[in-house]
């Protein structure tokens, strides 16, 4: 069995990993990697030749690890696999990214809607059998649908993370690790140099600023990512039976309708049901209006303030200090969400202007933080390699040092374009 590393490599971003195992050519992902500052032009994963690949496998629809997949239908094509939510998914927010970028990608909507007649749906510990190979997909925990991956080969077995949540959350269950015996590893490394705040203390200390806001009658805003983070803060709402409006705006809203079609992905599908059910759905500019003439929490796309309706949002409340901002998702480098937090200011038509609503920074993230990393290592069965990977530069060669320290297992943080074989 011989991975190659096509990106995600010491980087957050362009995830895709092709394995060469007797007879069976697979693409674990083919994610695409946005320009720092956000705007510049994307980087993708090392070129593979449709013919070189005969199936692909997406774990989840985040764009770092779905955003390339396309490209591989411009002059080819392959099988795709992944579970009915990530196809819907992925295809919402390719739609969104190739019309936010337009003309930035080798590819456009006809590569999008080939990639789509590709698409073979299958379910959690599904076997797909390619040659002498098989693989599988186990529920990640991340986003509804995601998935690890479970490669098996002449008695040799791969486990591919992709993004994985090893303690579930509101909607969610935890990742399923029952996969027996590992010869290889693939593990992210994102948040393996960090503890997080446990998600109990995250959601009192979000709760307590929504309701001091609301005290001052004052209007929240809560830029969330489109793809569950707003739907789990309104599921933390209304678990603390949230007296006030709760609004909801934007791509989220077709992120709703999404997740209703797939309930058995759900930790608790009829909860869900009644959050949407009490959430003011928002999709019309004099709506946006008349939403704000009364204390409310507002959640509404882009997570990281870079353009969506949360500009509107922002140029409303961010100048009235009875007004809160709850800033829920990772802030990337060089967005305007990162700047608000480093610097208290936004530019806003054309002047750079300083913030007086109050602005608070809360972890909500999907990701499993360094503790539950090191859990997962330890209870893996088998004397895995282990490739540390979807991490910063540091945290990719620190995390596989400190597995070599702690489990004697044989950790690297592999390079772009290095092939590792077991």
């Amino acid at each position: 069995m011989e991975v190659k590393v096509l990106g995600a490599a010491r980087e957050v971003g362009r995830s895709a990993f092709q394995i060469n195992c007797d007879g069976a050519n697979l693409l674990l992902d083919y994610g695409v990697m946005f320009g720092n500052p956000r705007g510049s032009p994307p980087t993708y994963p090392l070129h593979v030749k449709p013919r070189d690949i005969d199936s692909v496998i997406i774990t989840h629809a985040h764009l770092d690890h779905s955003g390339c997949v396309p490209s591989l239908f411009v002059s080819g094509n392959c099988n795709v696999y992944a579970t009915p939510p990530t196809f819907d998914l992925s295809k919402l927010l390719i739609k969104d990214m190739l019309k936010i970028e337009k003309n930035s990608h080798s590819f456009d909507i006809p590569e999008l809607n080939n990639m789509m007649q590709h698409a073979k749906q299958i379910q959690f510990k599904e076997k797909i059998v390619r040659g002498d190979t098989k693989f599988e997909l186990r529920s990640s925990g991340h986003v509804l649908g995601g998935s690890t991956v479970l490669v098996e080969s002449d008695k040799k077995k791969l486990f591919y993370t992709g993004d994985i949540n090893l303690r579930g959350s509101r909607m969610l269950p935890p990742a399923d690790l029952d996969i027996g015996d590992v010869d290889l590893l693939i593990t992210e490394s994102t948040y393996s140099q960090e503890k997080q705040t446990p998600r109990s203390k995250s959601e009192h200390d979000f709760l307590e600023f929504a309701n001091e806001v609301m005290d001052r009658k004052g209007i929240l805003f809560v830029p969330s990512f489109s793809v569950e983070r707003s739907q789990e803060i309104a599921c933390v709402l209304e678990n603390a039976n949230f007296k006030h409006r709760v609004i909801m705006d934007g791509m989220a809203l077709k992120v709703n309708e999404i997740i209703l079609k797939h309930p058995e992905y759900l930790k608790e599908p009829e909860i869900f049901k009644d959050v949407l059910d009490k959430v003011v759905a928002i999709d019309e500019h004099r709506q946006r209006k008349n939403a704000l003439s009364e204390p409310c929490v507002v959640i509404s796309p882009a997570g990281m303030l870079v353009g969506g309706n949360a500009v509107y949002y922002l140029q409303q409340l961010a100048f009235d200090d009875k007004n809160g901002i709850a800033l829920v998702s990772y802030q990337g480098e060089g967005t305007p969400g990162k700047k608000l937090l480093d610097t208290g200011k936004v530019s806003t038509r054309g002047k750079e202007m300083h913030v007086t609503a109050q602005v608070k920074q809360f972890q909500f993230s999907g990701h499993a933080d360094r503790d539950s990393l090191f859990d997962m290592i330890k209870n893996i069965k088998g004397n895995p390699k282990v490739l540390t990977v979807h991490g910063d530069n540091n945290s990719c060669i620190k995390f596989a040092e400190e597995i070599h320290e702690k489990f004697g297992l044989d950790a690297i943080a592999p390079k772009i374009d290095d092939t590792v074989s077991i």
